[in-house]
């Protein structure tokens, strides 16, 4: 990674607690089924999607609001999407990450195969796998996703930012490759008059727009990071700023950390406008989601700052009049840019 693009070399090989408040079904905990070639799913495809639906709406807020703006199938799919990555993320995040192992992630690979071989195995998988049937979503996405959870089994440190970036690329640039498989892209648009078939995949700003979240992930959860044990800031950058990794476990806020800070946010939204060159490619009905997801997202940043830098111990978060207002900009964004 150069001055903030993303390298098309690079190598291809996060959502806690996803369960719902009110009556859970027992087969949607996380403890891995044992494999069972009779058991059949207890789940209709709507009702399916419709755990999908509540365990986004009520773990990723800023997210859900995006995908109301989305058409019917799309949304549903954006939300069985979400809710496959969730349950990974809680392989090593949740409540039971003390049990996950390698081979733990190795039963969840072989899980996600027979998902794409269209053979659910809980409710939830019912919903992933109608979609698998309606958009071309690849595996290797999926695949790269978990091979991010099998590098916080054994990392809790990164030293420089470009192994923090192939981290964020396996567990948030990849969903940015799902979720465009889902929103299209505009065909009508051919890149030159003598390439009248050419259309453009943003698959580069794509992957831009999952490791820019992620990076505000980063950013905004260094106070609860730091309970688990765990830093994502890369070390070179600490000493960059002069910052050692006590000051960091202390919560020390000084001018250093303000430095720093300032530093790392320029670093995400650098990777935000890489992310919004992508979006005219995109087909129209998913133009004014995508950018209303991103300028949420992106003002978690504005509140960073708002905040003085204070992610110890206050929680930087977009309130909800200020989401409606991001509406009518972000539309008309989707329309003139």
């Amino acid at each position: 990674m150069a001055n903030g693009q993303i390298s098309p070399q690079r190598a291809v090989t996060k959502p806690q607690s996803w369960w719902l408040t009110s009556e859970p079904r027992p087969s949607l905990m996380l403890q891995l089924p044992k494999p069972s070639p009779s058991a059949k799913p207890c789940a209709s495809v709507e009702e399916a999607y419709e755990i999908c639906r509540q365990v986004t709406a009520q773990y990723a807020k800023t997210f859900y609001l995006g995908t109301l703006l989305m058409p019917p199938a799309k949304r549903r799919a954006i939300w069985a999407i979400y809710l496959w990555c969730r349950r990974t993320d809680e392989l090593v995040d949740g409540p039971q990450a003390a049990t996950t192992t390698p081979e733990t992630l190795d039963h969840w690979e072989r899980r996600l195969e027979a998902i794409f071989a269209g053979h659910p195995q809980d409710d939830a998988d019912v919903a992933l796998v109608d979609t698998l049937e309606t958009f071309p979503l690849d595996i290797q996405p999926f695949r790269d996703m978990i091979a991010g959870q099998r590098m916080d089994l054994y990392r809790s440190r990164y030293q420089t930012f470009e192994e923090l970036d192939l981290y964020c690329y396996r567990v948030a640039g990849t969903v940015g490759l799902m979720s465009s498989a889902v929103l299209g892209v505009d065909t009508g648009n051919g890149q030159a008059p003598w390439q009248p078939d050419a259309v453009y995949i943003p698959q580069e700003e794509a992957i831009a727009l999952g490791v820019a979240n992620q990076l505000t992930n980063i950013l905004r959860d260094v106070g609860e990071d730091v309970e688990r044990g765990r830093i994502y800031l890369p070390l070179e950058d600490l000493e960059r700023f002069d910052y050692s990794e006590q000051d960091l476990l202390d919560g020390v806020n000084d001018d250093r950390w303000r430095r720093l800070m300032k530093f790392e946010i320029e670093r995400a939204r650098a990777y935000f406008e890489d992310a919004e060159r992508g979006i005219r490619a995109l087909n129209r009905d998913a133009r004014w989601p995508v950018w209303t997801a991103l300028m949420l997202y992106k003002g978690i940043l504005n509140v960073i700052e708002a905040n003085n830098y204070n992610v110890f111990d206050r929680r930087a978060y977009v309130p909800t009049p200020k989401k409606l207002l991001y509406l009518p900009v972000a539309w008309l964004r989707a329309q003139v840019l």
